[in-house]
């Protein structure tokens, strides 16, 4: 019996996905639940178990595009599994033989045919005369058909500069897409090229963002931040807090909860635009931009105001390690208020964030540097970050994103007042 495989629904919203990569090969023999495919949607890339075992039967290619509950594949289940044949576990006398007589007269046969094939080569061809050699080249050589001479047009190349594979040397529509416009004088070096189709998950995020650049106005404040304070306490306490709760006391925790007190005094920052209403959350799922296998991921931290330090330190590891390993799943990619991207990790010093939609905000981190600054009339060297924040601004006004910024600043440069509420300890769990 054939069991038709159909593509699962991998969450709310997906109608199509993208065979990404089949990890088995046409007429394979698969076991029950191994994964025998890879499929990208818009959120996340998952993987696709077999539901039987049996011979496979594959019915779409890799890159293809197809429906959710289309079928992608056939299981024969009927089938056995290979190296259980009876004949050949039993050793019957001589079918070692028959074997190597097969295989003798397999040998005679292709020596055979090479032999044809080199007798076919070596026949000498007609001389071409004068007319023949004429016709090679003729008004259709170089002339582009219709369509290919459309595309060129569109390309603004001369069909001078395009071979024509056609009849004749005739230029066509394939010839036309094919060509590519001069990219100048070649230089001396190696001027190779590689294309590589994107990914589902890669042109949805690409087509978020110029929709994020397109439909919001979006602009982008600045400010920097004295890291002293932070570097004090993580000196302090990192490995008193590694020792207990098994995790680092990184800067994320530091500023993800700065973040939920500035946006409980600025709930616009933590709002959405929907049709001609404005939503507004009274809890904060702050999303986490990390950089994984397939790209940017942006998994989602939940109710983040009822996180600890050592709550948003768990959440920030395992999130961003089932990225790194390709396991996010498409509900742990969903929703998120508001977003916060770390781009300092990969050394930027500066940088305008782009919005993550429907969201209204992002705040972006940057590198630490020491830098010179002003202190009670006297120049000192402290570690900074500068810090940005891009917002919508047709629901979030200039007050609200510099009050806010300024918020965050202010948590970050005194953290055991207005984070740790004056007990360190007692906000670290030690």
């Amino acid at each position: 019996m054939a069991l038709e495989m159909k593509v699962p629904s991998p969450g709310e919203s997906i109608t199509e996905v993208e065979i990404a990569q089949w990890l088995v090969e046409d007429g394979d023999y698969v076991e029950k639940d191994q994964a025998i495919a890879e499929v990208d949607s818009d959120k996340a890339t998952l993987e696709l178990p077999a539901e039987a075992s049996g011979i496979i039967t594959l019915k779409a290619e890799e890159g293809d595009a197809v429906e959710v509950g289309a079928v992608v594949c056939l299981i024969d289940t009927d089938a056995k599994k290979p190296g259980g044949d009876d004949k050949a576990a039993s050793g019957d006398e001589g079918s070692g033989d028959d074997a190597e007589k097969d295989l003798k007269e397999q040998n005679k046969k292709t020596e055979d045919t090479n032999e044809k094939g080199d007798a076919l080569k070596q026949t000498p061809s007609k001389p071409s005369t004068q007319d023949q050699k004429q016709d090679n080249k003729n008004y259709a050589t170089g002339s582009p058909s219709p369509a290919a001479k459309k595309i060129l047009d569109e390309k603004g190349m001369d069909s001078k500069d395009v071979s024509g594979s056609g009849r004749d040397g005739r230029i066509t529509k394939d010839d036309a897409v094919k060509a590519k416009p001069s990219m100048g004088s070649p230089g001396n070096g190696k001027r190779g090229e590689s294309r590589t189709k994107l990914s589902m998950l890669r042109r949805k995020v690409a087509e978020r963002l110029v929709s994020a650049k397109n439909e919001t106005a979006m602009l982008t404040t600045f400010n920097e931040v004295d890291m002293s304070p932070i570097f004090s306490l993580r000196k302090q306490y990192k490995e008193e807090f590694k020792a207990k709760h098994g995790v680092s006391l990184g800067f994320m925790s530091f500023f993800t909860l700065a973040c939920v007190r500035a946006l409980e005094m600025y709930p616009a920052v933590n709002s959405m635009i929907e049709g001609k209403e404005m939503i507004i959350y009274d809890y904060k799922d702050i999303s986490i931009a990390v950089s994984g296998p397939k790209g940017l991921m942006v998994p989602v931290m939940r109710n983040t105001e009822n996180l600890s330090f050592r709550g948003v330190e768990d959440e920030v590891k395992r999130l961003a390690l089932k990225a790194r390993d390709g396991k996010i799943t498409v509900d742990e990619m969903t929703g998120g208020t508001f977003t916060i991207s770390n781009g300092g990790v990969f050394g930027s010093m500066l940088s305008t964030p782009i919005i993550n939609p429907p969201q209204s905000a992002i705040l972006g981190m940057h590198n630490i540097v020491e830098r010179p600054v002003a202190i009670d009339g006297h120049v000192e060297i402290r570690p900074i970050m500068y810090v940005a924040l891009s917002y919508d601004h047709r629901i979030i006004d200039g007050k609200e994103s510099v009050g806010f910024l300024v918020a965050v600043k202010e948590a970050l440069e005194n953290p055991e007042e207005l984070l740790m509420d004056n007990d360190v300890k007692r906000a670290l769990e030690l």
